[in-house]
């Protein structure tokens, strides 16, 4: 047992490893800044000074228009900034770019504990690096780094169920289009790479557009993390770690029953090196 742990704990400092540390915490930031940075470049475009002026007549609708059009300037931008950070480090770390994938390969048996602290330390370290740098370039306005926050008529309780339905979906995509089965020889080219990038960025995408008034659609607690860490607004934290980690591991679970363990040949053919991964 402990020179099974010490075998890890070895393995998770490697050359391999450090580059996929590396790989994941490029990825977390493309996909955080993406993310935060389209809401405040939303709120902007509707604030700025190019902003038509305020009609009392019309406000109302003039608002819902503004959030209407915010909610698709930010789901797709959520989208894509996936589909590039999962596909950029598809091959490195598997792309996970999210502490609630990674948990779920953990729980899965397709990643080593000690190397998911050390995924977990980098995508909660590039989700604050890249707040801090939205932060400084949009010269620090007031509440430039929104947070991720609940529908003021939900409860933590519901909008933790919402969070872990949501990621329940998200993870059993990433679970789904990374399982090497599906692929001739246990190795995938990279147009299934890209094709299964793509069906995660989308899913996410679809996501926030169905709940994102609600709970602002997180599915990822470095998402969340980040903006709370360089804002100093901790509140609802609970919600964005507990929600999408039980979803994830209800996933992971969900995978793994109804398409059984991964098979020897998918678990010789990772391309991970030392990281013991399976995913996209």
């Amino acid at each position: 047992m402990a020179s099974n742990l010490l075998c890890k704990l070895k393995r998770s400092v490697s050359a391999a490893s450090l580059r996929s540390y590396l790989a994941e915490f490029i990825s977390t930031f493309l996909f955080v800044f993406a993310a935060v940075g389209s809401a405040i470049s939303a709120r902007m475009a509707m604030s700025g000074p190019g902003a038509p002026a305020p009609d009392a007549t019309s406000s109302a609708g003039a608002s819902a228009a503004s959030d209407a059009a915010s909610l698709v300037a930010t789901a797709v931008a959520q989208a894509f900034g996936l589909f590039a950070a999962v596909l950029i480090a598809a091959d490195v770390s598997g792309g996970h770019a999210n502490p609630a994938v990674t948990f779920a390969f953990a729980i899965g048996g397709h990643i080593g504990v000690p190397t998911a602290v050390f995924y977990w330390a980098s995508q909660m370290l590039a989700s604050v690096f890249a707040c801090l740098v939205l932060h400084y370039i949009s010269a620090g306005q007031a509440r430039a780094v929104p947070t991720t926050r609940i529908n003021v008529h939900m409860t933590g309780f519901g909008a933790a169920i919402i969070e872990a339905f949501l990621t329940f979906m998200l993870v059993y995509t990433v679970h789904a289009a990374g399982d090497l089965r599906a692929a001739a020889g246990g190795k995938r080219g990279f147009a299934a790479t890209a094709l299964g990038a793509l069906a995660v960025g989308m899913v996410a995408g679809a996501l926030v557009l169905s709940a994102g008034p609600m709970t602002g659609a997180s599915m990822n607690p470095a998402r969340s993390f980040g903006p709370a860490v360089v804002s100093g607004d901790y509140k609802n934290q609970a919600v964005y770690w507990a929600g999408p980690m039980i979803g994830a591991a209800v996933a992971a679970l969900a995978h793994q029953i109804l398409a059984g363990p991964p098979d020897a040949a998918a678990q010789s053919s990772s391309r991970h090196g030392n990281v013991e991964t399976v995913v996209v």
